[in-house]
């Protein structure tokens, strides 16, 4: 008699693709899947800004995510062995695989600002938003606050912290809100002014003090407080472990999600750059990029060759507050139309929105399988030059 083979499946990272994945991987019986996280619990990352801002909190409990099967292993992975199948923790624990996921997420950005590092706080992780609404409290109301990154984090973040009364001034560095179109742009720059937030488009940072920046114009302007929300980063792991990677450090790989390197890891989410050529870093791309991953994974199970991504990513949700919202809507190639619907209608759709990128998960543990999501996004059509 055949003795029945179980495959050892790891997925490092513990996000909205990574969570996902463990769980659409249960649609086989004869796997063991483990998942590492360096957190006890799930971050939801799309409500840090809320966590800062003392409006709601941004952490889940993994025992009502994860669906019967899933090992969680709270630890942090140092390096990948290719050579052996193995991941080393850094805990000095030795885990073994016959698939891997890599799914470590997206990070905040290194800045080379000059005082950022040592006086800027960060929104793009727990422990940093820890830090940060820690520093609020001990602010008076009329503090004056300054938010870097007009992108969708900023813009969220100055908008939280100017509901509740806060003097805040963000700064752009280039066009508020780029991937909106002009009207759905003039309608939070409306919004923002209307709650008492100076907009400075086209100014940038070029200096932080401990109690000030000083802008490319020269201008030197109180901050009591600055908060840094430009651009993301992604762990080196990757690149650590010998694989190749873009020059921001995403996971090479092709465009059924596996390394160009190694058959037996399959990347998603924020940390995959498939044919170099990656999606944009959101909460919508995770869960169908988990699901695919997963089912790349399964294909390799089984001897039969995985299916190319698929997948449309059709806007950009953005919370102005708790009471008003912008979903801007876009083509399936995430260029926006000129169509928004904002206020109270917009912050219901952006709530919503938030909650499904939970939900799903829920879902996929009930159900392995059931993740949906829109599709005939355009790719490549060749692999993009990329670098080692």
């Amino acid at each position: 008699m055949t003795e029945h083979t179980m495959h050892r499946i790891i997925v490092v990272g513990g996000g909205y693709a990574g969570t996902l994945a463990a769980n659409h991987l249960r649609k086989r019986t004869d796997v063991v899947v483990t998942l590492i996280n360096p957190r006890p619990m799930f971050v939801d990352r799309v409500r840090l800004h809320q966590f800062v801002a003392g409006t709601g909190e941004a952490t889940v409990a993994y025992d009502t995510l994860l669906g019967p099967g899933v090992e969680l292993v709270v630890d942090s992975v140092t390096r990948i062995e290719t050579a052996t199948r193995t991941v080393r923790l850094a805990s000095g624990g030795i885990l073994d695989y016959d698939h891997l996921i890599y799914a470590v997420g997206s990070t905040a950005a290194v800045p080379t600002v000059p005082g950022c590092a040592e006086f800027a706080c960060t929104v793009a992780e727990f422990e940093s938003a820890q830090r940060l609404r820690t520093r609020l409290w001990e602010l008076p109301l009329d503090a004056p606050i300054t938010v870097v990154g007009g992108g969708p984090t900023g813009v969220e973040t100055a908008a939280e912290l100017a509901e509740r009364g806060r003097d805040v001034t963000l700064v752009c560095g280039g066009t508020l809100l780029p991937a909106m179109n002009p009207p759905g742009r003039r309608y939070v720059a409306t919004w923002l002014a209307r709650h008492g937030v100076t907009v400075l488009e086209s100014e940038r940072v070029c200096e932080v003090r401990s109690a000030a920046v000083v802008l490319t114009g020269g201008e030197t302007r109180p901050s009591a407080l600055t908060v840094w929300a430009a651009g993301f980063g992604v762990p080196r792991l990757a690149a650590a472990s010998g694989l190749r990677t873009d020059d921001l450090g995403r996971l090479l790989t092709d465009e059924t999600l596996t390394s160009v390197d190694d058959d037996r890891i399959v990347a998603t989410g924020d940390a995959a750059a498939p044919s170099g050529a990656p999606l944009r870093m959101c909460s919508q791309a995770a869960g169908a990029l988990g699901a695919q991953a997963a089912e790349t994974v399964l294909g390799h199970i089984a001897g039969t060759e995985p299916a190319a991504i698929d997948l449309a990513l059709i806007g950009t949700c953005v919370s102005l507050g708790r009471r008003a919202g912008i979903r801007q809507l876009a083509r399936k190639d995430d260029t926006a139309v000129n169509f928004y619907l904002g206020g109270r209608l917009g912050a219901r759709i952006k709530e919503m929105t938030a909650t499904l990128a939970v939900g799903k998960i829920r879902r996929e543990a009930r159900k392995p399988g059931a993740m949906a999501w829109v599709k005939g996004g355009p790719r490549p059509t060749r692999p993009a030059s990329v670098t080692a």
